[in-house]
């Protein structure tokens, strides 16, 4: 198991893109020998549906870089829940703080 620690130390991020036709911010980067991109908004989503728990991401794509191989897909809903146990704790993490990070709130 991976500790939040562990995650934080290897975080990387790359892009940070606000949109321009609408709200929100493509966040990209690496964490714990994964490649990842998100959506991330200010604030909460309109419908819960739309986004990963309470996280303000309605778009999260995992692919573990050794492979090639992408771990979990989140578009408004799971396309691909997390298939391994180091995705669950890297999709856990960055729902925890990846808004706060990028928002500052």
């Amino acid at each position: 198991m991976t500790t939040a620690d562990d995650l934080a130390d290897s975080l990387t991020i790359d892009t940070t893109t606000p949109r321009e036709a609408a709200q929100g911010t493509w966040v990209g980067g690496s964490i714990a020998g994964h490649t990842f991109r998100v959506l991330v908004f200010e604030d909460h989503a309109e419908s819960e549906d739309y986004e990963l728990g309470t996280s303000r991401i309605t778009k999260l794509w995992l692919r573990r870089q050794a492979d090639r191989q992408v771990v979990a897909e989140f578009d408004r809903g799971w396309d691909l829940k997390p298939t391994t146990d180091a995705a669950r704790e890297i999709v856990g993490f960055l729902s925890a703080g990846i808004a706060e990070h990028t928002f500052g709130k």
